[in-house]
Order: C-alpha cells, then structure tokens, then sequence
C-alpha cells in the first residue's frame, strides 16, 4: 500500500517514522555530524547499532573518519589532492565540502563519479595524490596485487593510503577458478567476491612496497566513545599506508 504512493510522501513517512524511532542523543555519527537514541539495523545479518539513520554511514565508515580526523592531516589547511576509489556516499558527500582538497573519484561502474576507471590501470601519472582511499574494493579484483601496486604508483612520495578490506577468513583464500556465483556466496560470501582476506592482507601491501600502520578502535577509543559511535568489531582495522 505503502509503495504506491507518491515518492515524496513515502520519504516523507519515513522521515517521520525516524524521527520517532531514532530521536536521541545515546549514539552520535562523526560523519554527518547527528545525534540519535540509536542506529539502523543493517546487512545481511541485521546488526543491531550499525547505519546511520542520515547518512547510512556503516561502523566502518565511522571509524575511518575519525581516524582522518585524530590521526592524519587530511583537514589541516594545507592543500591536497586526494583519490577516492569506488566512493562511499556518506563519506563523499562531507568530502566534497572541504576547500583545501581538490577531491578526485573513481569507478570502473558507479555514475557520477570523477573519472571512470580501472584499479588495475589508473590513469593516472606516477606520484599525483597526496592521499589515496580505498575500501572494500580488492576483493572484487582478481589481480588486487597489482591494484595495490598502482595506489603506490600515484601516491606522492610524502603521501599516505588508507586501503581496506573485510577481514573474514584466518588467512587470505582465493581460487581463480571458481567463478560460479553460488559457490562465490558460499565460499566468499558474495557473488561478486573473489576471495576472503586474513590478517596475513598486509603482507600484501608491504610486498607492493607500503609501510604500513594498522590501528583498532580499542587503539583511539574508550569502550564508552565507542558504543556511542557504534564502533564494533564490525568497524575492522585501519591499514594506514605510506611508501616505504
């Protein structure tokens, strides 16, 4: 019933809807900057405290800008040119904002983008950006070595990367062969997944020749600030990248 009404009005009933259900100030999105009782259930497997009722900023999302916040220059003053590969909304749209970085986005698919593009072969010259953020892309990509090897390339000597994935497996699987999508759910989880990544993903990135820092919440937050931004273990790690 609710489906065919006009699309205004259905947002319009969500809106208020949300307003009733997330009003509050227990859970607060760095993001966008909001303030409710709690987040969105989200995903497959209907996390509870997990999207943000405005922005639909992920546990991930959240830690990632705050670790650009409290741990990296990205909004100092200085001026920046910075890639986003396969650009999240949430993030893209707070990014736009900022004067002091001329924002560049890329996508082999996804419209509206900056450039279209493939990972595997940038378009890029050597030495362009002074950041390069990449998540959850490489485990789209067969050849994700060579991905990595070309966010190196177009990262300026003093730039830095922050190249993440899901973390779902002890160590890395893959199997070229396997291209039925059935057997991709099953075994990686998606369809349009081509491997799972362990812990052993940074031996990866320092064979491509990054250094790398790897961050938890645990290692920038209290348990209390954590809840309250819905940083779980859902939030994954932070590869912190710089050439080597």
């Amino acid at each position: 019933m609710i489906a065919a009404l006009p699309l205004p009005v259905r947002q319009s009933l969500r809106d208020t809807r949300d307003f009733v259900l997330f009003s509050g100030t227990g859970r607060y999105c760095p993001v966008c900057q909001s303030s409710y009782r709690r987040f969105r259930r989200a995903g497959a497997a209907r996390r509870k405290d997990a999207a943000c009722p405005q922005c639909n900023s992920l546990e991930r999302h959240r830690f990632v800008w705050l670790y650009f916040q409290q741990r990296t220059n990205l909004f100092d003053v200085r001026s920046k040119r910075m890639l986003h590969i396969a650009p999240e909304r949430c993030m893209e749209k707070r990014l736009r904002t900022y004067k002091n970085i001329q924002y560049v986005t890329g996508d082999l698919y996804e419209p509206g983008v900056t450039t279209c593009m493939d990972i595997t072969a940038l378009p890029f010259p050597d030495n362009s950006f002074d950041v390069v953020y990449c998540s959850h892309v490489f485990e789209h990509i067969p050849d994700d070595r060579h991905a990595i090897r070309e966010c190196l390339r177009v990262l300026k000597p003093s730039g830095w990367a922050i190249l993440l994935v899901p973390i779902t497996a002890e160590r890395t699987f893959e199997d070229p062969s396997i291209s039925d999508p059935k057997e991709r759910i099953r075994l990686f989880g998606q369809d349009d997944h081509v491997r799972r990544y362990g812990p052993d993903y940074v031996d990866r990135l320092y064979e491509a020749g990054f250094s790398v820092e790897i961050s938890q919440v645990a290692d920038l937050f209290s348990a209390e600030d954590a809840t309250r931004m819905g940083l779980t273990a859902d939030s994954g790690e932070i590869y912190f990248c710089t050439k080597g």
